[in-house]
């Protein structure tokens, strides 16, 4: 559901499983009204469902990224989740048969991003909500991922028809679940609120939050200040009122916007980093999470 000004509210959504779906007052001028109302928005259509499972029968794990916020740290979080986990040795090197390819940035980290298919780096995307969910299929049905284990999946800022295309395509195949990404003040967390309700809307499972630039260690003195305060006690109180993980925090490092601009690794180019000791221990737990839903499934079945 688009969160608009004088609109319908994210919060106020009935789900797309509710027989309230496209009919409620709530639902007045959300771009997925009439999908919901019809039942489309619940599951792609058999054929689309079957190209789907087809294209992505080989993925592993599947891990959607989001926050309510914008400027909270998402795609550098997806990049370095990413990354971090291609560093484990068990991987494989992946060649591309069919299908359009990612661009393989390492031998076993490959990226797809629209960017890539603008004629301009400084180019706009100004698209109507039928040809952006469009693409969102089109990256997941016609792009060759081949055999992998992780799926990393970054997604804008808010609740809006994108995220609900994401889950709703997703849906025909397996989404282990949601990472969350939050800073401490509560302008941040009132937002993640939203996102974390819109996930319970729609069944996405949330694996936990991540509180990025949470306070800043000096590489100096080893003091930490707090550049954006816990007013209301930051993700951690919030965590534990909705009884949801918090994964992690993770520091505030000028070292990671710098990796980022150059296309490197933080991870390994500051290994000893207060930062990476933190990412390194998120991952850890998101592996653990998908490892731990890959075993029950395979127990049930």
């Amino acid at each position: 559901m688009a969160e608009v000004a004088g609109g319908p509210r994210p919060e106020d959504c009935p789900g797309t499983s509710s027989a309230q779906a496209g009919r409620a007052a709530a639902c007045q001028g959300c771009p997925n009204q009439r999908l919901c109302a019809a039942g489309a928005a619940a599951a792609p259509d058999p054929a689309a469902a079957a190209e789907l499972r087809e294209r992505l029968r080989a993925v592993k794990h599947t891990v959607v990224v989001l926050s309510g916020k914008g400027g909270v740290g998402k795609s550098t979080f997806s990049a370095l989740l990413a990354h971090g986990l291609a560093a484990d040795e068990a991987k494989q090197v992946h060649q591309s048969g069919s299908g359009w390819s990612p661009v393989y940035v390492e031998e076993n980290l490959g990226v797809m991003s629209v960017g890539f298919l603008l004629s301009s780096p400084d180019d706009a995307v100004i698209w109507r909500g039928p040809k952006k969910n469009g693409l969102i299929k089109q990256f997941l049905r016609d792009v060759d991922w081949g055999e992998i284990d992780y799926l990393i999946v970054d997604t804008p800022p808010g609740t809006s028809d994108e995220h609900l295309s994401i889950v709703q395509y997703l849906s025909a195949t397996h989404i282990d679940g949601a990472v969350i990404i939050t800073t401490p003040q509560e302008v941040s967390l009132q937002d993640v609120r939203k996102e974390i309700n819109f996930c319970h809307k729609v069944k996405l499972p949330i694996i936990g939050v991540v509180e990025n630039m949470s306070g800043f260690i000096c590489p100096k003195c080893k003091n930490e200040s707090q550049i954006f305060p816990p007013t209301t006690g930051g993700a951690e109180k919030m965590c534990q009122a909705l009884n949801i993980s918090l994964l992690g925090k993770v520091p505030l490092d000028p070292q990671i916007g710098k990796s980022c601009d150059k296309g490197q690794s933080f991870l390994s180019e500051v290994p000893e980093s207060p930062a990476t000791l933190s990412y390194r221990s998120i991952i850890q737990r998101v592996q653990e999470y998908c490892d731990l839903q890959h075993f029950q499934e395979e127990k049930i079945i």
